[in-house]
């Protein structure tokens, strides 16, 4: 199979635009593991967003726990764009219409405060360059049916990115061991997801120096001011209409994201 690159972007904004989540790219637009073409459609999908208007952001890392990698065959994290209509305030109403199957995960989100530029990028330039972190809450989405993706699947579909949650309360790097803060996704009252830095490659901050390095060597570095969302903290949850779900994160505080019920 040869890849299809407007095709898989066509099917993809089809998607967005009727609300259907479609069969896998990888049946019939892209080839199984290519990364290139993937990243391709992606691209394509983030420069008709741009020609719109929409801001970008930031970026997401994906795919940093080791069990999502071997469940996808793959050994690396993906990454996405984030943009400004993606952000949801903390604890505002979410209407799961506007979304096709979302998931939350609770994750720690850099904000930077300088420029990342070089593609050989250490932990050490990361710190330097992160001005706080937040606790966050990710609002994943697919608009691949059922959720079976691939690698060449969620990375066509900008990472599988839907919304997200940032909380209200900074933190200095510092002043938090990311490879050991607990986290803890809520819903009711009751623990649905449970985790800790080390799941997020080793530590949240091996994930943003790998997005870093990957940027600047793709010629689109993180910039002073960007939003990093760096990966789940434990396994991610389906979104029930009508719930809440709370996010705490040892050191980081809490964040809320909450959904109606989508009734017409």
């Amino acid at each position: 199979m040869s890849a299809d690159i407007d095709g898989a972007a066509a099917a993809l904004r089809d998607a967005y635009a009727t609300g259907v989540a479609r069969k896998p790219l990888r049946d019939d637009l892209l080839p199984a593991g290519d990364l290139t073409a993937a990243y391709a459609v992606q691209q394509a999908q983030v420069e008709s967003w741009l020609a719109e208007g929409r801001r970008p952001v930031g970026a997401k890392v994906g795919l940093t726990s080791r069990v999502v990698q071997e469940s996808l065959g793959v050994f690396q994290p993906d990454f996405g764009v984030l943009f400004g209509d993606m952000a949801v305030p903390d604890g505002a109403e979410i209407d799961p219409r506007d979304l096709l199957q979302p998931r939350v995960e609770a994750e720690v989100a850099f904000v930077l405060g300088r420029d990342i530029p070089d593609e050989q990028v250490t932990v050490a330039d990361v710190v330097r360059a992160t001005d706080h972190l937040l606790p966050a809450i990710e609002i994943v989405d697919s608009r691949i049916a059922g959720w079976d993706i691939s690698i060449v699947d969620t990375v066509a579909d900008n990472a599988s990115s839907g919304r997200y949650v940032l909380g209200t309360t900074p933190r200095r790097v510092r002043d938090v061991d990311l490879r050991l803060c607990g986290a803890v996704l809520e819903h009711a009252g009751e623990p649905v997801s449970v985790g800790a830095g080390a799941a997020c490659l080793g530590n949240p901050l091996h994930a943003v120096a790998w997005l870093a390095a990957t940027l600047a060597a793709n010629g689109r570095p993180l910039r002073a001011g960007d939003t990093v969302l760096s990966g789940a903290l434990g396994p991610m949850v389906a979104v029930t209409p009508g719930a809440a779900y709370e996010a705490r994160i040892s050191g980081l505080g809490s964040v809320r994201a909450c959904f109606s019920k989508g009734d017409a």
